[in-house]
């Protein structure tokens, strides 16, 4: 990745890597490292980072993660379980108020950590719609769980 990253730069391109599961990184102490510094690199290499979690309890729970987290301008936070709240609320500075956009949010609901801005958002669609099929990830819903391509 980081290879492609440093060859895209050099090209003058920019590079998005997206990493889905991203908690997993975590669970080995070199992958963590290895990202750890690479998270740094990608950005310093005109690449645009994307992490992507459901557990955000383990990122919490990692110095590593934590600061990478913390030093991530674009942050999106959906519903969020009592004691990942807790922690977010501390790393991230975020009021009660604020929590509550990810107390018990309804899907397409929640909070934008955009640099030091915390933004609300509500994104609901209707189901009805060609875009909503398109971008929903329920299981068993959308253009692409009819076996489409």
């Amino acid at each position: 990745m980081l290879n492609r990253v440093t060859l895209n730069w050099k090209k003058g391109k920019r590079t998005h890597v997206f990493i889905d599961e991203f908690h997993v990184v975590f669970e080995n102490e070199f992958s963590a490292q290895f990202f750890n510094s690479a998270w740094r690199q990608f950005r310093k290499r005109n690449a645009y980072p994307t992490a992507i979690t459901q557990n955000v309890e383990y990122l919490l729970d990692s110095v590593q993660a934590s600061t990478m987290l913390s030093n991530s301008e674009f942050v999106i936070m959906l519903n969020q379980a009592a004691s990942d709240r807790e922690k977010l609320a501390r790393l991230l500075n975020i009021s009660n108020e604020q929590m509550s956009y990810i107390t018990n949010a309804d899907a397409g609901c929640g909070l934008i950590k955009y640099g030091s801005a915390l933004v609300p958002f509500i994104n609901q669609f209707p189901h009805d719609t060609k875009l909503y099929q398109l971008m929903t990830t329920r299981p068993g819903e959308g253009e692409f769980a009819r076996g489409q391509d």
